[in-house]
């Protein structure tokens, strides 16, 4: 939800920036105010006492679990295709910060992901890196597509911006070498991940389109998480942002009426969707290594075999040497002998990735 919010406030910015109008501008800056509000209240549920690793291998594991549970639900088989490819980065990445955790603060991952999650290769970090082209994505069509689909595709968006902020920012805060490389690199990776995703919306919604996309997505998942929240305090704050965002939906509703001429039913989903879970998604994404881990992207489409494009950019980037994420596994052998897994569902899915 921290990612949530601050797509929220970003997005209001740009929509500030493209309006002439003082009156609205002055709406979304009290608006915005209280967004600003809301991602400090849910940002500083965070305990202080977690490490930048610790925070990061839960980023990573909602990453893994948030769109894992989202490809499962996702009516569209283009935009499945996008979630399901991009959460195999996403796993590869939880065991490269997992094995990095437990070189640095020699502690194992297993107490920060609680068995919900497994820890193991996903597809190898060094294949993310990319031609840019080739992770722009196609948009869903507005006019077509299942509103489900348009929440989807912006919870995702924002939940990988705002792991590519946060490694932005904290990657340089460490002295390990190995460590800073290892946020550069797959700071790099977040940067292609949120251009994925981006593009999967269609850039033909109004400004008060998107801005009610927005808002309703904020209500649907407040009340996603309310429903299922079992600590008293947490679920009182839910209830109490969900109150506020209600409000917000109905001005934001205003405001496209005002400007678009249409009205807001025109675009969303006639009753709220079934509530978005965190839950084990283990037999799914065993199910995705087994079949898709040697994908890669060529244009809006996927392929198995390694094509120009992708080899020049791999050559450009790694020109022969091992990457931060393949050094970090030797560097964690050399240490431990072993590397870092918890496969609690039986050895890996792909043979030549077990240990």
């Amino acid at each position: 939800m921290n990612g949530i919010e601050v797509e929220a406030i970003l997005f209001s910015h740009q929509l500030a920036r493209n309006t002439v109008d003082p009156d609205v501008k002055r709406g979304l800056a009290e608006v915005r105010y209280v967004e600003a509000q809301q991602q400090k209240a849910v940002n500083w549920l965070l305990p202080g006492v977690s490490s930048v690793l610790e925070t990061t291998i839960a980023y990573e594991q909602v990453a893994v679990d948030l769109t894992a549970w989202i490809a499962r639900m996702e009516p569209d088989p283009y935009l499945r295709q996008a979630y399901e490819f991009g959460v195999l980065e996403d796993f590869d990445h939880l065991y490269r910060y997992a094995n990095l955790y437990e070189m640095i603060e020699h502690r194992k991952a297993e107490a920060i992901v609680d068995g919900l999650t497994e820890v193991m290769p996903g597809r190898p970090t060094r294949m993310h890196h990319r031609h840019p082209f080739d992770n722009v994505r196609d948009p869903y069509d507005r006019a077509a597509t299942n509103p489900l689909s348009k929440l989807h595709a912006l919870t995702v968006m924002a939940a990988e911006q705002q792991t590519m902020n946060f490694y932005m920012n904290t990657g340089p805060t460490y002295m390990e070498p190995i460590a800073r490389q290892l946020y550069q690199e797959i700071g790099l990776i977040e940067e292609e991940h949120v251009t994925h995703y981006e593009s999967l919306v269609d850039p033909g919604e109004t400004w008060w389109e998107q801005l009610v996309n927005h808002e309703y997505n904020e209500c649907y998942l407040y009340h996603s998480f309310m429903e299922q929240e079992s600590h008293p305090k947490v679920k009182a704050l839910w209830e109490l942002h969900l109150n506020m965002e209600l409000e917000h939906l109905r001005i934001a509703c205003d405001l496209m009426r005002r400007h678009d001429g249409r009205e807001p039913e025109e675009i969303l989903a006639p009753q709220l969707p079934n509530v978005l879970t965190f839950e084990p998604n283990k037999d799914h994404l065993r199910e995705l290594l087994a079949t898709q881990m040697d994908l890669t992207t060529l244009g809006a489409g996927y392929v198995r075999e390694a094509h120009e494009r992708f080899e020049q950019m791999q050559q450009r980037l790694h020109d022969g040497e091992r990457p931060p994420s393949d050094r970090v596994i030797d560097q964690h052998r050399e240490m431990f002998d072993r590397d870092y897994r918890l496969e609690t569902e039986g050895p890996h899915p792909v043979a030549s990735e077990r240990a």
